[in-house]
């Protein structure tokens, strides 16, 4: 009588604990921007709902990745997923550095993620439909198109993190397919320097800048683009985290990387969270105020 009992206990909890793992589709988005299918890994908190919609991440692979990637890469990532409540969408960006390449115009996947992607996660999953509680980010590719997505959309992403990401494409000309896209840096030198996220600092609005968090290793090949994005923010006086730590552009350091930027993001939209508290509260005082100053004060006639 005891074992079973035990047994049910047991099975039970097992039971309990897949119920509440978090849920992976993957889904396959027509794109007009784009012409074709995309691949489109999404990982939802098991307590995610339309009455209880979950802060959503834009999370982007590198360059020979794909919308599986960061699966592969951060083992155990649903069940962060459930710890931080955060919900992940994961496309599949291919080569295209997640920007409208001016010269093949049949690369806009800025359009894509901007015009497509968000519009059907507002529309089709149980996610929140603001910028408080909405990021992006991404590892080296996805990196510079995270920061360039943040900091040229802040009225769709709150908050933004690269981790090893190339912050400044200029160093490195005939790399990574960015010639097919921006054409060779000798002959369309304008591309590259409008296109580098590094450029766009000084055309912030410091009242409209995301919280930005950039991550790299002391051991990355593009450690140094980072410090400068690191300096540029500093001498225009944009706030942000800047992480630095032993590690190269590997793996290994994007698994560990992956978990300082979702705790950056929970305490970024814990604030929202409380600020939204506060303003409802301060708001109902406010009407109670009112409604007891009119019984109080009834007005002459």
């Amino acid at each position: 009588m005891k074992r079973s009992l035990l047994f049910a206990l047991l099975l039970a909890l097992l039971v309990g604990n897949r119920a509440a793992a978090a849920r992976i589709d993957t889904l396959s988005l027509r794109s007009a921007a784009l012409g074709r299918e995309v691949t489109v890994v999404a990982v939802l908190p098991d307590a995610a709902s339309e009455c209880r919609p979950a802060p959503l991440l834009l999370l982007l692979h590198g360059y020979g990745g794909d919308a599986f990637s960061w699966l592969k890469i951060r083992t155990g990532l649903p069940e962060l997923v459930d710890r931080t409540g955060i919900a992940l969408l994961c496309p599949d960006g291919g080569q295209s550095w997640y920007m409208d390449s001016p010269v093949d115009t049949t690369s806009r996947y800025e359009s894509f993620l901007v015009g497509e992607l968000i519009p059907y996660a507002d529309t089709h999953l149980p996610v929140a439909r603001d910028a408080r509680h909405r990021a992006v980010a991404g590892l080296s590719m996805g990196g510079f198109g995270a920061m360039r997505l943040g900091l040229l959309h802040p009225d769709l992403f709150g908050a933004a993190g690269s981790m090893s990401g190339g912050l400044d494409i200029r160093p490195f000309p005939g790399r990574w397919e960015l010639d097919r896209l921006l054409g060779q840096q000798s002959e369309s030198p304008e591309n590259w320097e409008r296109m580098t996220p590094i450029n766009l600092i000084a055309q912030l609005d410091p009242a409209r800048v995301p919280a930005l968090i950039i991550d790299c290793g002391y051991d990355d090949f593009i450690f140094e683009v980072n410090c400068a994005f690191h300096r540029e923010l500093r001498r225009r006086g944009i706030p942000h985290d800047f992480c630095v730590r032993p590690g190269g552009h590997e793996l290994s350091y994007w698994a560990n990387a992956i978990d300082y930027q979702m705790l950056f993001f929970s305490k970024f939209f814990a604030a929202a969270d409380s600020a939204a508290d506060s303003a409802a509260s301060s708001a109902a005082d406010s009407e109670s105020g009112a409604d007891s100053g009119a019984e109080s004060h009834p007005s002459n006639r």
